[in-house]
Formats: structure tokens, sequence, C-alpha cells
């Protein structure tokens, strides 16, 4: 995918209506009978915010995705898009995808030009409602990860997300031993599934009509 291309029409695409649900769907865990995986939350919902951070590298558009380490809660160890929740003194979630991502894997928020956004996701595990924010940055980053928050940094090919051989799908064991079958990407040999995949999930929608016009 070229670079200038993408960034240009995402540009354009992030003004019009969205995959959304339909899409988030298709990468959702389930029960092993196939039932869906509902959960409810007392409170409402807290605000979040990620960012899908594109630069080009050699010739390949890339995106950073970050290994959560191992503690004792509900993401322990889980591959996601850099960001977190929102705080007082952000503006927007598009602030808190920006903060978080200078406070996780160094990205200087001045360097990054905002393209737009996908569709805001219930993350039903933590109750957030998260904002995916796109953005672009025209050099190569080079990324600090913040070693309370994040084990390791992985940067695939963007490319990476339509490719069907990526897409794959295993049963996995969570939190109180629950099995899910469980869509998932295989990115540089990573599982990257859950509340991350959902979101991913619309950013493919995009891709393959970029792919194929």
């Amino acid at each position: 995918m070229n670079f200038d291309e993408l960034t240009r029409f995402l540009e354009k695409r992030v003004q019009k209506a969205m995959p959304g649900d339909d899409a988030h769907q298709k990468m959702k865990p389930r029960m092993l009978n196939g039932a869906p995986l509902n959960m409810k939350h007392a409170t409402l919902a807290r605000k979040g915010g990620v960012l899908i951070l594109l630069y080009e590298d050699s010739g390949i558009v890339r995106f950073p995705l970050i290994q959560r380490p191992n503690y004792d809660g509900i993401h322990s160890g889980q591959m996601a898009l850099p960001g977190g929740k929102f705080e007082e003194e952000d503006k927007n979630q598009y602030q808190t995808a920006l903060r978080e991502a200078n406070e996780e894997i160094g990205i200087k928020h001045q360097e990054v030009e905002i393209i737009g956004s996908l569709s805001e996701f219930f993350v039903a595990a933590s109750n957030f409602m998260v904002l995916p924010v796109i953005g672009k940055i025209e050099s190569i980053p080079q990324f600090v990860p913040e070693e309370r928050e994040v084990h390791d940094i992985i940067t695939p090919p963007i490319a990476d997300l339509i490719d069907p051989d990526k897409l794959k799908e295993k049963i996995m064991t969570v939190r109180n031993g629950f099995e899910l079958n469980c869509p998932y990407f295989d990115l540089e040999g990573r599982t990257v599934w859950g509340a991350t995949a959902m979101m991913l999930s619309e950013m493919v929608e995009i891709l393959r009509e970029f792919d194929a016009k």
C-alpha cells in the first residue's frame, strides 16, 4: 500500500458513514456453544482513546501495537493499540489517544497529524467507551516503551490486516476459566484478539475498500 494514497483516502473516508458494529461483530469472541458473550455493568462506561498510528518504513505502511505486561487485571499480557482512559486535562478522546501514546510508546503529539477516527467502541470487559483515532507521522518513529505499561512493541504492516492468512481462530481460556472461540489476527506471531481485534476489524473493511478501488 502506498502511504500517501492510503492516508489521502482515509482523510476522505472517515467523513462518511462507517462500517461500525457489523465489522466489530466479525471478530467478537463467542462461547463454545455459539452464544454471544455479553457483559453487564452497574456503572456508566468510562471514556478512552487509542491510536492507530500510520507511518512508512522502506515503502511499507506500518502501525504500532503494544503488548501489555502480565498483571492481575483483565487485559494482562494482551496485545493492544496504544491508549488509555480519558483524563480531566484532555479536551476530547483525540487528546486522550495522543497523550497515552506519548506516555506508553514515546510518540510526541506534535509530530502526529490526526486523520480522523473509526466508530466509538464499547469494551465490555473493562466498561470503557473507546474512540480509535487514526493518525499519521511522516518519519519513522523511535518508539520508547514505558516499562510499567508496555512489555513489548510490534510494528506490523497495515496490509497484514487484509491478508486472509493472518485471520485465524482458536479456543482460548480467559479469566475464571471460561473457554471462548476467538477470531484473531496473527500479526508478527502475536495473537491480536478481543476488543483490539474488533476495533481493527472496522479498519479492515475500510482497507478493503481502498484495495478494491
